[in-house]
């Protein structure tokens, strides 16, 4: 087994296990660099969103080359940019069903390998990420560590971002049906968590 396909097979077993990564309660341990770094990978909605914007952005790409990073790059730009607006204060209703929303479309771009242009795959990923980082925004808001999280908190989805797009280059050609149930998996993850929710 290949490391990417081996990192797939864990990332969709930790589905079973992992608790809602915005739980809007701060967590005193999650204010700094290492509780930020940990964060992602302790909540199943940010692990499966960060793994599938790479998953996808891999199966969908055309070659290998810098077009590969438009979704992830325009992921943690606006993840960082809603984490601004969330420590200034700045709330949107339902920002968590927003969040567990987000994760639908992602899984079915992974399900299509739906192809943009480099611009509209930022701006698409982009727009997912600003409700994951308005969520942070707003659990980390006061805290003096707030900064040092969030620089965790990017480490750790550009590390993802790898990871997906590790997995999803090795799934291109030999193994599709893989890929298509795990963005089926993250789909219904989305659609499981806004059931709870309701």
């Amino acid at each position: 087994m290949t490391l990417p396909t081996a990192l797939l097979f864990s990332a969709i077993g930790a589905m079973g296990t992992s608790a809602s990564a915005h739980t809007g309660i701060p967590v005193p341990s999650h204010s700094s660099f290492v509780g930020g770094l940990l964060h992602p990978l302790l909540g199943l909605d940010h692990l499966a969103a960060m793994l599938a914007v790479g998953l996808w952005s891999a199966l969908a790409a055309r070659r290998a080359g810098p077009g590969l990073l438009w979704g992830p790059m325009g992921f943690a730009a606006l993840l960082l940019a809603g984490a601004a607006l969330g420590l200034r204060g700045a709330a949107i209703p339902a920002v968590e069903p927003m969040v567990a929303a987000s994760l639908l479309p992602i899984g079915l771009l992974v399900i299509t390998r739906l192809r943009l242009p480099g611009w509209a795959a930022a701006l698409a990923m982009g727009a997912l990420a600003l409700f994951h980082g308005l969520a942070h925004g707003n659990e980390l808001a006061g805290s003096a560590s707030a900064w040092q999280t969030l620089a965790g908190l990017l480490l750790a989805t550009a590390l993802l971002h790898c990871a997906g797009l590790a997995a999803g280059w090795a799934l291109r050609a030999r193994t599709p049906w893989l890929a298509r149930a795990a963005g089926a998996g993250v789909a219904l993850w989305g659609g499981a968590l806004l059931v709870q929710m309701a």
